[in-house]
């Protein structure tokens, strides 16, 4: 690429300013110069097939020339405003006409804040205070999301266990913990706790899918027990179908949480639900006690929301849904066909718009049981994969309708050079 720094400056000089030398995003030992289609490069200029994606927005893939158009014919009339624009209202109407449970919504710049503030509602609308998530479930990074993300010890249910640093008991004792894809578990915390508020669910919890009838479940034990049942769609919303996982599971919850896609690559985020359960961010229409505040300078500028506009339109294109979902399994095809043909323990999952692999014979049912048996291979399947130029998070795959036949080769290739270093690290454990 012929630029001034090479990638290790870049890192070093990160070293210097940023805590861990990163963003605390992802891992700091890359840095990304650009992004074309479903393409990376870094800064020593190696390419990559992205399967990160920006953790999921660029469903499009980078730079897609009409995402582009609408950002570039609205910067000049201004980057943003602190004030309604015909940009975020006509979002807001398509994301209206998209998502079951939404007559309204309001834009925040990221889905930990969409989050957070879906947590805030609930207990505005029910009067209740407590809130029950299930363990490993990610809903951003407020203290009540930091509870049993991701737990390094075991404790019993529903005791919940904080992730991070700086957090008061206080909120520990307002959180519930139940393990995902256990209806009795929930119906027995419902029964026994008379002020939960909500439950907040990933419709695919991170990549473990819900099984029959659990999402199912949760509506019907919500409605028994006046919960409010809180959908985060930060990742699904606009990925498993342009209607989300209300949509692909026909199951509507009272609030949801969207971000990524509907920013189009730029940091925008919204919370959606009814008319009755939204007017509480109206204070004339629910008075100073029930009312809740909520503002942010960049939330529903006009330059996320132009992007988010067109890369929607772009989405109910006919075909486009069939077109990712034959992309993602062409993938997950390539990794069991070789992992089983090199006689490697492992179980796909997900959903074909976003999935990754365990190393593992047990069925990932839930975060206890969604766990590599051998970590180490783990490890080397995904760095093999990258030095051959395949560019993923350590748990999940994201397909994008960028993926070209070139990429799916490559893509291949990477696969099997990880299934022959698998193989060896076998034959090396066997050894032992």
């Amino acid at each position: 690429m012929n630029r001034l720094h090479s990638q290790a400056d870049w890192i070093d000089r990160a070293r210097a300013v940023l805590p861990a030398a990163g963003f605390g995003n992802f891992d700091a030992d890359i840095v990304i110069a650009k992004g074309q289609g479903a393409r990376v490069w870094d800064e020593d200029g190696r390419a990559y097939v992205d399967y990160l994606i920006g953790s999921g927005p660029m469903l499009l893939g980078h730079g897609h020339p009409e995402v582009l158009e609408a950002v570039l014919d609205q910067l000049p009339l201004g980057m943003t405003f602190f004030a309604n624009n015909a940009n975020g209202i006509a979002l807001a109407e398509a994301i209206v006409e998209a998502v079951p449970c939404c007559e309204q919504v309001r834009f925040v710049t990221s889905g930990g804040e969409a989050d957070m503030y879906a947590l805030r509602l609930a207990r505005a609308f029910t009067g209740k205070t407590r809130i029950l998530k299930f363990e490993g479930g990610y809903h951003g990074m407020s203290a009540e999301a930091q509870m049993s993300l991701a737990p390094q010890v075991q404790v019993n249910f529903p005791t919940a266990v904080p992730d991070s640093a700086g957090i008061p008991q206080a909120v520990a004792d307002d959180m519930l913990i139940a393990p995902f894809n256990d209806l009795d578990a929930v119906a027995s915390l419902l029964a026994e706790h008379g002020d939960i508020a909500a439950i907040i669910v990933e419709p695919l919890q991170r990549i473990i899918p819900a099984r029959p009838g659990f999402l199912q479940g949760l509506r019907a034990l919500c409605d028994r027990h006046g919960v409010l049942l809180i959908f985060d769609e930060i990742v699904t919303g606009f990925r498993l179908a342009y209607g989300g996982a209300q949509e692909r599971y026909g199951v509507t919850p009272d609030i949801v949480t969207l971000g990524k896609i509907i920013g189009g690559g730029f940091p925008l985020a919204a919370l959606g639900a009814s008319a009755e359960i939204m007017a509480h961010f109206d204070k004339d229409a629910v008075g100073r006690d029930k009312w809740l505040m909520q503002l942010g300078t960049l939330s529903g500028n006009p330059v996320a929301a132009a992007a988010g506009l067109r890369t929607m339109e772009i989405l109910r294109r006919p075909g486009q849904y069939d077109r990712l979902r034959a992309l993602g399994q062409k993938v997950m095809d390539m990794m069991s066909d070789a992992l089983t043909e090199a006689g490697v323990a492992h179980r796909i999952c997900g959903d074909p718009t976003l999935f990754d692999l365990y190393f593992t014979t047990a069925d990932p049912v839930d975060y206890r049981r969604a766990k590599h048996s051998d970590p180490e291979a783990a490890a080397l399947w995904n760095k093999t994969l990258r030095d051959n130029g395949v560019f993923k998070s350590p748990g999940k795959v994201y397909p994008s309708l960028a993926l070209t036949g070139d990429d799916l080769e490559v893509t291949q290739q990477a696969i099997r050079c990880a299934c022959e270093a698998l193989m060896a690290h076998m034959e090396r454990a066997a050894e032992r």
